[in-house]
């Protein structure tokens, strides 16, 4: 059967500063950490062993080019442009990123570029990162700057890339810096991080620039284990705190008032001012990218919440394994592709149907050397990936979805957080010792879907 997608189609792949440019003058929270305690690395790799985009940024577009991508999606590093997050501009960093976004549009591959991936300048997070509003004021300016510096080329603009991740990783589930546990320290720098997103939208609106705003949500559909009415209320409160905290500010401009009530009943607030409502208001975006991994599934608990442990979202459901689901192994993650359509259905017909695209989607793969054939890593497990995935997308785009494109995480295999270089996700193979690219199976796979906007399924 063939699957064909609407016209101009956005195809294409995301990544980010951090996790490809390399060398950097600005010091971010993670080239901090890490100098501290690189054993919570894989491998003990830090964020300076990249795929080197700094350095070789015009043959990698080259390559975009020959996955006949049609737009591609990278952030700019606030620690870069402006090292100590509120001071001078570096202007090494304009020209090199005015380089990258000329030879993307000359190419004919729109940019869509995100402000904040998860890089917060370690001058920012000296003052409390987003836990402190000083810090929300300084990303203001930061996003006005990047506006007026390339906002004439760039019409596709992201405030954030999946904004719960830092508050998950830092202040929940010490995964991410500063690894802080405290649940109301966790809300704090999320509803600061929904305030700095608001006053960018504030600051483009303002410049009347041509293109479009918008942000980047990681969104887990929460499946109850049962119909149990204890069970749906479990994956109610799991979606309010993982998806709804940030879905229902930026596309209706308020907080559901149900996660309002249930904060409230267990004193884990924020401190807000009376200023704030309308400010977010304002937040309300023209574009959500999407980034879909793998499905929440949850249960209500079957124990008692420890009265003297800390606060966490799981006082009000326990993750459920549920017996028989396809897993990756390697991450273990859910394979889930009908989570997608669930989550532009859940778009159109509880969100006004908002203009979205899956701005990420992806397999990481550990030794994927195993799978070398002629030279080249066959990597068909990425290529049925893709296509399950893609399938339930045109599904959902058939039954009117307003979904306009699909991103690939990630173009080349790149360094990835803790986990390093464990898990690999390009469609390009990455040498990390000679820093040499080659175009995996999937890569042809996927060039040829976008050149005929459209692929064949059996």
């Amino acid at each position: 059967m063939k699957y064909a997608f609407p016209d101009n189609f956005w195809w294409g792949s995301a990544s980010s500063a951090l996790q490809t440019e390399g060398a950097r003058e600005g010091e971010t929270t993670w080239d901090y950490w890490f100098a501290r305690e690189p054993n919570r690395f894989h491998n003990g790799v830090g964020p300076q062993q990249t795929s080197t985009f700094y350095q070789h940024w015009k043959t990698d577009i080259q390559l975009l080019k020959q996955l006949n991508h049609n737009s591609f999606r990278t952030s700019i590093s606030w620690a870069r442009l402006i090292p100590d997050g509120i001071g001078e501009v570096n202007p090494e960093t304009v020209d090199f990123y005015h380089q990258v976004i000329d030879e993307l549009n000359e190419q004919g591959i729109t940019p869509f570029i995100t402000l904040f991936h998860f890089d917060m300048p370690m001058a920012m997070q000296a003052i409390g990162g987003w836990e402190n509003r000083e810090v929300v004021d300084a990303y203001a300016r930061y996003a006005q700057i990047c506006f007026e510096l390339f906002g004439d080329r760039v019409l596709h603009w992201f405030t954030f890339n999946e904004p719960i991740v830092p508050v998950e990783g830092g202040y929940l589930y010490d995964f991410h810096y500063p690894n802080v546990v405290d649940f109301r320290r966790a809300a704090t720098v999320a509803y600061h991080t929904v305030l700095a997103h608001a006053k960018a939208v504030q600051a483009y609106r303002a410049g009347h620039y041509a293109g479009e705003i918008g942000i980047v949500l990681n969104l887990t559909p929460s499946y109850p284990r049962s119909q149990n009415p204890a069970d749906v209320k479990a994956a109610h409160i799991a979606d309010l705190m993982f998806n709804r905290s940030f879905l229902d500010p930026v596309l209706r401009g308020e907080y559901p008032a149900d996660l309002v009530a249930l904060l409230k009943a267990y004193d884990q607030l924020p401190a807000c001012k009376p200023e704030d409502s309308a400010l977010i208001a304002e937040g309300k975006i023209d574009l959500l990218g999407v980034n879909y991994y793998q499905p929440r599934r949850v249960k209500c608990r079957d124990s008692a919440v420890n009265p003297q442990a800390p606060f966490m979202p799981e006082w009000f459901f326990d993750n459920y394994d549920m017996p028989g689901r396809k897993m990756n192994p390697y991450r273990g993650w859910e394979i889930y592709a009908p989570g997608i359509y669930d989550i532009l259905v859940n778009l159109r017909d509880n969100y006004g149907n908002p203009r979205c695209f899956i701005s990420e989607n992806g397999m990481g793969v550990e030794n994927e050397q195993r799978f070398i054939e002629n030279g080249q890593i066959n990597d068909k497990y990425r290529i049925e990936f893709i296509s399950e995935h893609l399938t339930w997308l045109h599904k959902g785009i058939s039954e009117g979805c307003n979904c306009l494109g699909y991103h690939m995480w990630t173009f080349i295999d790149n360094w990835s957080w803790c986990n390093a270089y464990k898990n690999r996700y390009g469609f390009i193979q990455l040498d990390v010792e000679t820093q040499q690219r080659t175009i995996k199976k999937s890569g042809e796979w996927f060039a040829a879907t976008a050149l005929n906007n459209s692929f064949e399924q059996e």
